[in-house]
């Protein structure tokens, strides 16, 4: 039987190994917050995994991605270590950044993964950066930028558009629209509402609204969006409408949203979407399944032991990496 979509076994494994994985770090986070052992901002990322690890797995190692201060479901993505990425939000030495960066600011230079950036839309503009300098350079790299609803208000978002636009620039800008910007609902914040990739349009950008819920259909984009971009056609819009489950922070008790709209999108789950997908097409079975859910299990927490008995940093090297 031909399948409806080019996916092998192997993927499917990889796919819902890394969505669970994301997922399961992301819930370890959050009692780690709640016990005091991670401080400051925490933004979680649970159910908004499709949208990373469908458009990430695409990108090859000469590819950039940066994203905003959500960050940690991309970072996993892209093959962060999470032990590192669980210590730095504990603001341990061992972390992304030696314990400086926290939740908001995870980095690894040697994937070409560039930063969550706790400035709402201050990613933007450094993409459109990124991908120029791909661009004289003459390779085939692209820059992935994330970003979410509150940022498209922001004056960086129409400059970036512009400047990638105007200079046909390799830069893949994926809005993860949550329909919340922290707690105002995305139709009170933008006249788009829930067609902002329509904004894009005014740039001459090609965009395109799909399900971010759904793994295959953010990986489609993806690949359609990488052989424009790879072929000298310029920048490409894709907005991926998603939903987060847990408050904008862990600060948040989200009451500004009726529980009868976490239960709608709950069932959209793209965890376990993707699972029913898969069973579906015979790609896996309910024991692979568990199997994979047993060792992401574990796995994580080996990551919480390392990150709790990880050191502090130590106090000169508040000195380190400074500018100036």
């Amino acid at each position: 039987m031909k399948l409806a979509v080019d996916i092998d076994k192997n993927q499917v494994a990889d796919y819902y190994r890394k969505m669970l994985e994301i997922r399961r770090f992301e819930e370890a986070a959050g009692r780690l917050y709640m016990q005091s052992l991670i401080r400051g901002f925490l933004h979680l990322y649970i159910g908004e995994e499709a949208v990373a690890v469908g458009a990430i797995s695409t990108l090859g190692p000469q590819d950039y991605v940066i994203t905003h201060y959500r960050d940690h479901g991309h970072a996993l993505a892209r093959g962060v270590d999470p032990k590192a990425a669980m210590a730095e939000l504990c603001g341990k030495a061992t972390g992304t950044s030696g314990g400086k960066g926290g939740s908001m600011h995870l980095f690894d230079a040697e994937l070409h993964f560039m930063g969550g950036h706790a400035i709402v839309g201050g990613q933007l503009p450094i993409a459109t950066g990124l991908a120029l300098a791909i661009k004289q350079q003459g390779g085939d790299g692209a820059a992935m930028c994330f970003f979410g609803d509150g940022a498209v208000n922001e004056g960086e978002f129409h400059e970036s558009l512009n400047l990638a636009s105007l200079w046909k620039l390799p830069v893949i800008f994926v809005l993860e629209n949550n329909l919340y910007g922290m707690g105002s609902h995305v139709d009170k914040t933008h006249a788009a509402g829930r067609d902002i990739y329509s904004s894009a349009e005014y740039y001459k950008i090609p965009a395109v609204q799909i399900d971010g819920m759904d793994l295959m259909a953010v990986r489609e984009a993806t690949e359609e969006a990488l052989k424009r971009v790879r072929s000298g056609g310029g920048p490409v819009f894709i907005e991926a409408m998603t939903y987060r489950f847990r408050g904008h922070s862990m600060a948040d008790p989200a009451a500004y949203r009726e529980m009868s709209e976490v239960e709608e999108w709950r069932v959209n789950d793209p965890i376990e979407r993707f699972k029913a997908f898969s069973l579906a097409e015979g790609l896996t079975s309910e024991g692979e399944l568990e199997q994979i859910d047993r060792e992401v299990t574990e796995a994580i927490n080996e990551v919480v032991e390392f990150a709790k008995n990880s050191p502090e940093p130590e106090i000169d090297s508040l000195w380190d990496n400074v500018y100036a």
